[in-house]
C-alpha cells in the first residue's frame, strides 16, 4: 500500500515536487443552476445553425398561410353544424315566444312535400325484391294550425260563451205605451256593454298577455297537433322498410299492434319538438337577465342531452325519411343537436365541442 504521507509535510514542500502522493481533491460545488445563473454563471448558449433568410421568410409565410386555413376551416366546420341550442330560425320556431298560429303557406313553406300525392307500401314478392304497391290513401297537407287561447279554451266556446250572455243580459221587451227614447237607450248601453265585456275576455284569453307557463303549455297541445302521427299519418308517407322488415315470413305473420286511442303524445318526434319548445324558454332566461342562475344551466343542458338522444334514435329508425325531414325542417334543427358533444358553459357556443370561455 502506498504510504500517505501527513498534510503538514505536503504544505512544506516546494510547489514542483511531486512527492506529494496524496490525490487532488475533485471540485464540488453544491449551488443549483439557478441559483448559479443568478450569481451570474450561464452556460453558454449553442451557436445557431446558419440558415439562408430567404428560406426562413419562406418557412414563415407558409406557417401563417397553414395557421390561417386551419382557423378558416375550424370556423366553417363550426358554421355547418350550426347552433345546437337555438338551430335555425324558422316561423314555426319563433312562433313559440308568442304561442300564435303559424299561417299553413309559411309552415309548408321549409317543406319539399307535393300538394297531393298517393301513398305506396313497399312488399316483398315470391322472388323476395321489394315492390311498391300504391294504395289509395291520398296524402294532403294538413290546413292552417286553429288558433288557442289561454286556460285551454277554444273561439268556438268563446263565441258560444259571448252569445249566451248577450241574450241572457239585453233589455226586456217594452210594452208599446214605452218611451221609444228610453227603449234606444237601452239598448245602445246594451251594445256598449257587450263590446267592453267582449274585449276583456279577448285580452285576458290571449296568449300574448298569458304568462310563461300557460305559452308553454299551448305550445305543448301546438306540438302535438303539428308533429303527432294521428296528424301526419294523413299527408307523410310512412319510413321505408328495412331488410328485416322485408322478410317474407315477417310479413306472413305481421306483429299485432294496440291501436292507437285518441291523439299522439308519446312518439319520438312530438317529444322532440316539445323539449325544443322547452329550450328555448331556458335559452331566453339564461342568455337574458338570468346569466348567473346554476340551476337554470343545469335543466337547459339536461333537456339539450334529452333532445339529442331522441333524435340520434330517430334518425336511426326513420333512415332519413320523410318523418325526419318534416321535423328537421319545421324546427329548423341543425347537426349540432345530434351530433358531437354539448356542453352550457359561461362564453360563446361551440356546436360538436366541449363550449370554452
Amino acid at each position: 500500500m502506498i504510504p500517505r504521507l501527513s498534510s503538514r509535510l505536503c504544505h512544506h514542500l516546494p510547489p514542483t515536487s511531486d512527492l506529494c502522493l496524496r490525490p487532488s481533491l475533485r471540485p464540488f460545488s453544491s449551488t443549483s443552476p439557478t441559483f448559479a445563473a443568478a450569481r451570474g454563471h450561464t452556460p453558454k448558449k449553442p451557436r445557431p445553425r446558419h440558415r439562408d433568410p430567404y428560406a426562413n421568410k419562406h418557412a414563415e409565410a407558409r406557417r401563417a398561410a397553414n395557421i390561417a386555413r386551419q382557423t378558416v376551416l375550424r370556423q366553417e366546420r363550426a358554421a355547418a353544424l350550426g347552433d345546437p341550442i337555438r338551430g335555425i330560425p324558422t316561423p314555426f320556431l319563433e312562433s313559440f315566444d308568442t304561442a300564435l298560429p303559424v299561417p299553413a303557406t309559411a309552415s309548408a313553406a321549409a317543406l319539399d312535400f307535393s300538394a297531393d300525392r298517393t301513398t305506396s307500401i313497399s312488399t316483398p314478392n315470391s322472388e323476395g325484391s321489394a315492390t311498391s304497391a300504391p294504395t289509395s290513401k291520398v296524402l294532403s297537407r294538413p290546413d292552417a294550425e286553429p288558433p288557442l287561447l289561454n286556460h285551454f279554451l277554444t273561439p268556438a266556446a268563446l263565441t258560444i260563451a259571448l252569445s249566451t250572455s248577450r241574450a241572457l243580459t239585453q233589455p226586456l221587451a217594452s210594452s208599446p205605451n214605452a218611451d221609444p227614447t228610453l227603449v234606444s237607450r237601452a239598448r245602445t248601453a246594451h251594445a256598449a256593454a257587450h263590446a267592453t265585456a267582449s274585449e276583456a275576455l279577448s285580452r285576458i284569453l290571449s296568449l300574448g298577455n298569458a304568462s310563461s307557463r300557460a305559452r308553454t303549455q299551448a305550445n305543448t297541445q301546438r306540438c302535438i297537433a303539428t308533429f303527432g302521427r294521428h296528424a301526419t299519418d294523413a299527408f307523410l308517407r310512412p319510413r321505408p322498410l328495412s331488410a328485416s322488415e322485408l322478410d317474407p315470413a315477417a310479413v306472413a305473420a305481421p306483429d299485432q299492434k294496440t291501436p292507437r286511442a285518441g291523439k299522439d303524445t308519446g312518439s319520438s318526434e312530438v317529444q322532440i319538438a316539445i323539449l325544443t319548445a322547452k329550450i328555448r324558454v331556458l335559452a331566453d332566461r339564461w342568455e337574458g337577465v338570468e346569466r348567473n342562475d346554476k340551476v337554470n344551466k343545469r335543466n337547459l343542458r339536461l333537456l339539450l342531452h334529452r333532445r339529442q338522444k331522441l333524435l340520434r334514435y330517430m334518425l336511426r329508425k326513420e333512415r332519413g325519411g320523410e318523418r325526419w325531414r318534416h321535423l328537421v325542417g319545421v324546427l329548423g334543427l341543425t347537426e349540432a343537436t345530434w351530433k358531437g358533444q354539448i356542453a352550457v358553459e359561461d362564453g360563446q357556443r361551440v356546436a360538436g365541442g366541449v363550449v370554452r370561455v
